[in-house]
């Protein structure tokens, strides 16, 4: 049986967005996010991460920055019972060739051949149209725009192209969202 999943956007969308985060002390995950996350995960979807961080092909910090914010991230998730499958990194400069930068779908691609992935019947959660390009791009059921990080902005200078979406105020109505859409898990 194909697995469900929920692909989530990093900054601006699991955790406050601070130009070019590269410290661990710096993380703040939204309030309520974890309680969300879990309740995904008791509905039987698998959280999967997937992050552009463009300021390593920059040279404003290193992968090895990017791997230290995210195991405390992981940490303090997994605190609550919330535990992402696999975090996917795109650390290239947006200029340079990338095989999984947003909004390309191939670390989606990768997620569905490494888990069995049903595709179609995954969601993807984010605050910048490339987030939801991403999903549209991999065939998902639904992508949701959350008004947090630049979402709101995103909402207001993309209202055409958003006709597809669902845009929801955070992390916690997308899932309210998701949970309300989806069949009964066979």
């Amino acid at each position: 049986m194909a697995e469900r999943a929920v692909f989530l956007d990093r900054d601006g969308t699991i955790i406050e967005d601070k130009d070019y985060l590269h410290r661990p002390e710096e993380v703040v995950i939204f309030p309520g996010l974890p309680k969300s996350l879990e309740r995904l995960q008791d509905a039987g979807f698998k959280l999967v991460m997937i992050t552009n961080q463009s300021g390593v092909g920059r040279g404003y910090f290193t992968l090895d920055d990017v791997h230290r914010v995210h195991e405390h991230l992981s940490a303090e998730l997994a605190k609550e019972g919330v535990f992402f499958e696999k975090i996917y990194i795109a650390p290239e400069h947006p200029e340079k060739p990338s095989r999984g930068r947003k909004p390309s779908p191939q670390f989606l691609f990768d997620a569905r051949d490494e888990f069995g992935i049903d595709l179609a019947e995954s969601y993807i959660v984010g605050d910048k149209l490339i987030d939801l390009e991403c999903g549209w791009n991999a065939g998902v059921r639904k992508a949701l725009l959350v008004r947090t990080g630049y979402g709101a902005e995103v909402e207001h200078s993309h209202r055409d192209t958003l006709k597809e979406a669902e845009v929801v105020d955070g992390v916690a109505q997308a899932v309210e969202f998701i949970l309300r859409s989806r069949d009964p898990m066979r």
